[in-house]
């Protein structure tokens, strides 16, 4: 089942928080043009989810323009309607078969694409920022070409076996769950600047300041229980955008 047009109470806040998610990706150029995708889950048992219409661009999108996909349902790509080939089959798989994802964000940002491309696509704790993902990521090391439905179900298994909410996807991108669009946002906003400060730091040529493994998992958990930092974060990305007269939530 792929729908185009929403009812008033279609799961609207739903809508609305994932809107504005694609618009403000947009303004931090962490898009790739038409192409990348996002979806939220909207049933108990993540069969159906949100997702963005195939080919629209992330700053243009809003809340009811969101497609229902229902994972079940093998038509759906001969539908009127179809999401992108690669999003059904890399989201579909993620909803599928890792029972903690309720929102997935899947992209290109440079930096996280750059250490992507890296042979070893670590990430070390420098900074702050880096620590925070200390330990919380899985690197896919088998690029199997366009996520079509048999690489979808692959990065859902290195997902889903590891129970790690980011996947460094080697020569593609990255993917972030969460269980709610700020919870996966805040970690997609801040995987990038993390990477951002390591591939600069890499620029100097200059050696590494690399925090010990227990300093590093200290500052993680403490960042993990850090209150309502996501929260307050897209919330004021929400007003931001509402104040600019932004349609992402029309």
């Amino acid at each position: 089942m792929c729908e185009s047009e929403p009812t008033d109470t279609d799961h609207w806040q739903a809508r609305v928080d994932l809107a504005a998610a694609f618009q403000w990706t947009a303004r931090l150029d962490m898009h790739e043009g038409v192409a990348n995708h996002f979806s939220l889950s909207i049933s108990a048992d993540n069969s159906k989810f949100l997702m963005n219409p195939n080919q629209k661009h992330f700053s243009r999108i809003r809340a009811s323009d969101l497609i229902v996909i229902d994972s079940h349902d093998r038509d759906t790509l001969r539908r009127e309607h179809a999401p992108d080939p690669t999003a059904w089959g890399l989201h579909r798989g993620l909803h599928s078969h890792c029972t903690h994802a309720r929102c997935v964000m899947h992209v290109h940002p440079i930096y996280s694409t750059v250490l992507a491309s890296l042979a070893d696509s670590r990430l070390p704790p420098i900074d702050q920022n880096c620590a925070t993902f200390f330990n919380r990521y899985v690197i896919d090391e088998d690029y199997g070409g366009l996520a079509f439905e048999d690489e979808g179900k692959r990065c859902a298994k290195l997902l889903d076996e590891n129970e790690k909410n980011i996947l460094i996807m080697g020569n593609h991108g990255i993917v972030v769950l969460g269980e709610t669009v700020a919870t996966t946002f805040n970690r997609l906003y801040y995987f990038e600047r993390a990477a951002k400060t390591y591939i600069l730091a890499l620029q100097t040529g200059k050696s590494l300041r690399i925090m010990s493994d227990d300093l590093a998992e200290k500052t993680a958990q403490e960042l993990e229980g850090y209150p309502e930092q996501d929260i307050r974060h897209f919330t004021e990305i929400k007003t931001i955008l509402s104040k600019e007269g932004s349609d992402f939530d029309e």
